[in-house]
């Protein structure tokens, strides 16, 4: 029979044979996930390959562990890595031990999950303006989360320690390819429960590849969507998912979360009674100022009888000459209206229509002298007109003996030389017309010669 060799002996001769293969350094690339330091300093992760379904375990140990290749090592981050394939003989497994890390952009994963956060803030659903306020007391908490893990426990014992509030679980799954969907209908469920207050929504820490349903955008969107405020509680501090932007709160760890929603009930009586003996000293030193105020105030009033009995002879003074000074007001009064009855009898409209009638018929009198004298003085002067221009007038020249020559156009002849000869003329006399042919025309100088 063959002889057996012991697990030892096997480990030995498997890192014998890495050993032997891998002389050299090789360079890997691939994306990085699961990225977690160690309590003494060393860095473990895993590194993926993108196109197929492979991966491999890395470490970097403390000593070759700089503070750039630290930075650069985060889940989702594409990696080109220096090292050797070794063999871990206490866990059995083989790891890549790197020493040097190169980035070579972001993985695909980690692009996908920026592109997602880019859309669905432009969309408003990270937007604190739409966050709602955590109620101060609930009664009825929902969490989502598995039955069987810590998160439900590490919550009911908060709660409870805190004063007590009921918890109502919603049961799902949070790690695997349903979980996204298992939640998302866990959170619908809880919505439509009557008096639930608020809803906590988490899980305990793993690697990224364990949170990545959180980051699923139908839950995201069911968180952004839901009734009732949601408080996110997914890993420890410093995993970062999408569901804790949509929430309406964050916490580090579903105890941060129980610790957020459920008020401590010895807090709030301690700081009851430390209001209240504020409130009770505040009272009483107010009360005593009083007293001190009202004490000053008798003192500087006196007795209140002798300040009425002064009042009122004040008064009794003031009613006399008021008494007085309305008497003598009526009086004056009285006399202003006998004045102004007696004037307003004298502008009474019977006699003020009289005075006016008699008025106008003067004046319709002197109006009718006035024209006539108007008249005869026109009539007049038309007289003296008439004769003036009766005197004037073409027509009495004419009967004295003179006659009027006028050319063809009908205009009157002063010059001879305004005509020539044979140009018909007519002479216009007292009684009648004659007409006339020009037969020569005369020089000034020649007038009067045969």
């Amino acid at each position: 029979a063959e002889e057996a060799i012991s697990v030892g002996a096997l480990g030995r001769m498997t890192k014998r044979a890495l050993d032997d293969r891998f002389l050299r350094p090789v360079w890997a690339f691939g994306e990085i996930t699961n990225a977690r330091p160690a309590p003494r300093g060393h860095l473990y992760f895993t590194l993926k390959d993108e196109e197929e379904e492979a991966t491999v375990d890395v470490v970097i140990y403390k000593t070759s562990l700089t503070p750039r290749m630290r930075d650069r090592v985060k889940d989702g981050a594409r990696v080109k890595l220096r090292g050797r394939m070794t063999y871990w003989a206490p866990r059995g497994r083989t790891q890549f031990v790197a020493d040097r890390v190169e980035p070579r952009g972001a993985g695909a994963l980690l692009e996908a999950l920026a592109r997602l956060k880019e859309k669905l803030q432009a969309e408003g659903l990270f937007d604190p303006a739409r966050k709602k306020p955590l109620p101060r007391s609930p009664r009825i908490v929902g969490v989502v989360t598995s039955r069987t893990g810590a998160v439900i426990h590490d919550i009911r014992n908060v709660a409870f320690r805190r004063g007590g509030a009921h918890i109502l679980l919603a049961p799902a799954t949070v790690q695997g390819p349903t979980a996204a969907e298992s939640v998302r209908r866990a959170l619908a469920a809880l919505c439509t429960v009557k008096g639930v207050d608020v809803i906590i929504v988490g899980r305990g820490g793993g690697s990224s590849d364990d949170l990545m349903a959180f980051n699923d955008e139908a839950l995201v969107r069911a968180v952004a969507g839901c009734a009732v405020p949601v408080v996110s509680a997914v890993g420890h501090e410093v995993d970062v998912t999408l569901t804790d932007f949509a929430a309406d709160a964050r916490a580090a760890t579903p105890s941060q979360a129980a610790e957020l929603v459920v008020p401590d009930r010895a807090a709030v009586r301690a700081l009851f009674r430390e209001r209240h003996g504020r409130l009770e000293r505040a009272m009483h030193q107010q009360v005593a100022r009083r007293r001190l105020l009202l004490g000053r105030i008798e003192r500087k009033l006196g007795d209140p009888r002798l300040g009425l009995a002064a009042h009122q002879q004040r008064v009794d003074e003031l009613r006399g000459r008021l008494e007085s000074a309305l008497g003598r007001s009526m009086t004056r009064r009285g006399r202003a209206t006998q004045a102004l009855r007696a004037r307003l009898l004298a502008r009474h409209p019977g006699r003020v229509l009289a005075q006016q009638r008699s008025f106008v018929d003067g004046s319709l009198l002197r109006l009718q002298a006035a024209q006539r004298r108007s008249l005869a003085r026109a009539h007049a002067r038309l007289g003296r007109a008439s004769a003036q221009l009766d005197a004037l007038s073409p027509l009495k020249v004419l009967a004295r003996g003179y006659s009027i020559t006028l050319d063809r156009d009908g205009h009157a002849l002063r010059r001879a030389a305004d005509v020539t000869k044979g140009d018909p003329l007519r002479i216009v006399l007292e009684e009648g017309e004659l007409r006339a042919t020009v037969e020569s025309v005369v020089a000034p100088s020649k007038v009067g010669e045969p």
